[in-house]
């Protein structure tokens, strides 16, 4: 169960990573998270309308709270590194931000057998060796790494928070729409501070109506990757559900290579061999 949830964990939030990464090339990255996750936001509203979800309300949904702070900021990061740079290389690099959630489950008392620990470090070298790896280069690059960075330690933190949340399947409908409504209520306040200075909030043809498919699916996508990704936590170790839902970027450089055709070097193709052996033994282990 920990290895189904924690990798449909990474393909949803590599598909939502590429799609955001797309959309921030024509669309400011704060319109991009803001509506993205307003979407999901009413989504979600109706979902716990129609469960009773508002029952498990408590002091966990803090948690959710401080996750959706955490969230936005990450995804921001993130979706203008993605814009700057190579799909492919800037996003394994995001991989950094496990460190967060692993150190959690470390000091929660979690001890991985030898074999897990051998499919976690072969599964995180394998995810940054598949981005190849470009640390030098213009300004523009540098200040993608940085982004990337950023957003990656603001990922692991929302593993972290997001996985206390909950316990039970109702709750956990609550504890995302608590996020998503704090995620809207962060961005929308930065986005109205940003319009005030004069920053450009829209592209120039005015709101992308024709992408709001798009941008709902990217909020959608990224909503099913946190519930998974809490489900994957519950079932078994923080520290396998964590690896094994890292191994997103590998999702985002494969849709780049098919859709936008990026070339991927021999080392980037090593490196998503490495992410596979990686969660085969942690699968097994």
């Amino acid at each position: 169960m920990t290895a189904l949830f924690a990798l449909a964990t990474s393909l949803l939030w590599g598909l939502a990573d590429f799609g955001g990464g797309l959309l921030t090339r024509r669309t400011p990255a704060l319109t991009v998270v803001v509506v993205s996750q307003a979407i999901a936001a009413v989504v979600l509203g109706v979902i716990v309308v129609f469960t009773g979800a508002w029952s498990e309300t408590g002091d966990q949904l803090w948690f959710a709270a401080a996750a959706g702070v955490v969230g936005p900021i990450a995804l921001i990061c993130f979706y203008k590194a993605l814009a700057l740079g190579p799909m492919g290389v800037v996003s394994p690099l995001g991989t950094v931000g496990v460190a967060v959630p692993l150190g959690v489950g470390l000091f929660l008392g979690e001890r991985p057998g030898l074999m897990q620990v051998a499919g976690i470090a072969v599964a995180v070298l394998g995810v940054v060796l598949a981005g190849g790896p470009q640390l030098r280069g213009a300004p523009v690059q540098r200040q993608a790494i940085l982004l990337t960075l950023i957003a990656a330690f603001g990922f692991g933190t929302v593993f972290a928070l997001i996985a206390e949340a909950s316990t039970t399947t109702t709750g956990l409908f609550l504890a995302l729409f608590v996020q998503r409504v704090v995620n809207v209520g962060a961005g929308g306040l930065a986005l109205y501070a940003s319009s005030r200075r004069g920053v450009a909030t829209l592209p120039e043809g005015g709101f992308p109506w024709r992408a709001l498919p798009a941008l709902g699916f990217v909020g959608l996508a990224d909503v099913a990757a946190n519930g998974t990704y809490v489900v994957a936590a519950h079932h078994g170790p923080v520290t396998v559900a964590a690896v094994l839902a890292s191994l997103y970027p590998v999702v985002t450089a494969l849709a780049a290579r098919g859709i936008l055709r990026e070339r991927l070097r021999a080392i980037q193709a090593a490196g998503a061999g490495l992410a596979l052996v990686g969660t085969l033994l942690l699968a097994t282990g």
